[in-house]
């Protein structure tokens, strides 16, 4: 469950990137669609803490926990309820500021050119560097590696180049490295945008395959209208929010109207 309150991002020249928007996201698959510059990518980094609101906040909430229940932080207070009133019997809400690392822990975070985040020289290798807090031993690491690389097919090319990959491989190891730790939510900026045909088709069914809450941002209208609710952003507002098809037609007649 992903909570914005009042969440806004200012650059430093003081423009307004995202104006305040207040949701709350609990639906399995949500989309976000808008035009290059609206803001949407702003508002999935918001959601791991790559960017921090200007005002506002983010959170990220245990399914136990009542919807409504704001931030509670990192610290619990001595009488067993933290500093908004959650017992401590249930896991607190995660604040993308104050919480920072567990919050990125909890969610993992896909970016549109997977050379963004593959760094290391090998396949296997790559996989492994995301595990090193998890499994710290190197027999274990592997292990969890090559099981996270099976999972996607990608077994057979372990002890490969990263950069000798298709672009569909690519992508699809970036998101077998993330999902290696387990995370609760994954957020995935413009995942298909290039990837060919098949390829966009392969990691659009494996992402609205995957147990994890999924928040896609996408231009594929196609894949859009797969999630189970949409955000459409526009000059950094959330202009429509709501079933799919609706959502995208709004789009389309905003587009068209330009």
């Amino acid at each position: 469950m992903i909570s914005f309150n009042q969440a806004a991002v200012v650059a430093h020249d003081g423009a307004t990137i995202l104006h305040p928007v207040s949701l709350t996201l609990t639906e399995q698959r949500v989309s976000v669609i808008g035009a290059n510059g609206s803001g949407k990518s702003t508002l999935a980094r918001l959601i791991n803490g790559l960017v921090e609101p200007s005002s506002g906040s983010v959170s990220i909430l245990p399914p136990q926990l009542r919807e409504g229940v704001a931030a509670a932080g990192s610290a619990a207070a001595a009488d067993g309820t933290d500093r908004h009133g959650a017992t401590s019997a249930t896991a607190p809400a995660l604040d993308t500021v104050a919480d920072g690392p567990a919050v990125r822990r909890a969610v993992g975070f896909v970016f549109t050119d997977p050379a963004a985040q593959l760094i290391m020289p090998t396949v296997i290798e790559d996989v492994e560097l995301s595990l090193r807090r998890s499994h710290k031993h190197a027999g274990d690491r592997r292990a969890a590696a090559l099981t996270a690389l099976a999972r996607f097919g990608l077994d057979g090319f372990a002890e490969r180049s990263v950069h000798a990959l298709s672009g569909g491989q690519q992508q699809l190891l970036a998101i077998a490295t993330v999902l290696a730790t387990n995370p609760r939510i994954l957020v995935t900026d413009e995942p298909t945008t290039l990837l060919d045909l098949r390829n966009t088709s392969v990691i659009a069914d494996l992402l609205l395959s995957l147990p994890q809450q999924v928040v896609i941002v996408t231009h594929n209208l196609e894949l859009a209208a797969r999630a189970d609710r949409t955000l459409v952003v526009s000059d950094g507002h959330v202009v429509f929010d709501g079933e799919p098809h609706a959502a995208i037609a709004h789009y389309r007649a905003s587009v068209a109207a330009a």
